[in-house]
């Protein structure tokens, strides 16, 4: 199989006003690794991948007027992306390398009902990524009874 074969699974586009400086900037501060970088005949980017373990985000400019950076729309998202760390990483550290690369933290690192720690961070063109690490595994009873009943778990509504 080719080295770009995707298997079956769910992946996001994230659009930016400048595809490249965004690409190499999540490069550093997120620790993404590229996967690959088309440019067109003038060298703009007509599309790239990025992974994350298994994961893929696809980075691209804002090639229509649906698709759109946060930064040409009074810095609205109409999505958030979450990026899950291996157990065992340094999600602290991962945020204050995010910091120091640049991003805005807007939620600093807390650990959550669920078993998860995690951070929120906003990105030069406003993009919001959440990232977590399981620090302990957690029924759904036991998430109910971490939030004192405030809320129900079930896997269908």
């Amino acid at each position: 199989m080719s080295e770009h074969y995707r298997p079956k699974g769910l992946s996001s586009a994230v659009s930016y006003v400048d595809p490249k400086a965004a690409f190499r900037w999540l490069e550093e501060a997120f620790g993404f690794e590229p996967v690959m970088v088309i440019l067109d005949e003038n060298d703009n980017m007509a599309h790239s991948e990025m992974k994350h373990g298994d994961s893929v985000v696809m980075i691209g400019s804002e090639w229509s007027e649906d698709h759109r950076s946060p930064k040409n729309t009074g810095g609205k998202n109409t999505q958030s992306l979450h990026v899950q760390l291996a157990r065992g990483e340094d999600i602290d550290a991962h945020c204050a390398h995010a910091r120091k690369a640049g991003a805005e933290i807007i939620q600093a690192p807390d650990t959550q009902f669920y078993g998860d720690r995690t951070y929120r961070a906003r990105d030069p063109e406003g993009h919001v990524w959440t990232f977590g690490v399981t620090i302990e595994e957690k029924t759904p009873a036991e998430w109910d009874a971490a939030t004192g009943g405030a809320l129900r778990t079930q896997t269908r509504l």
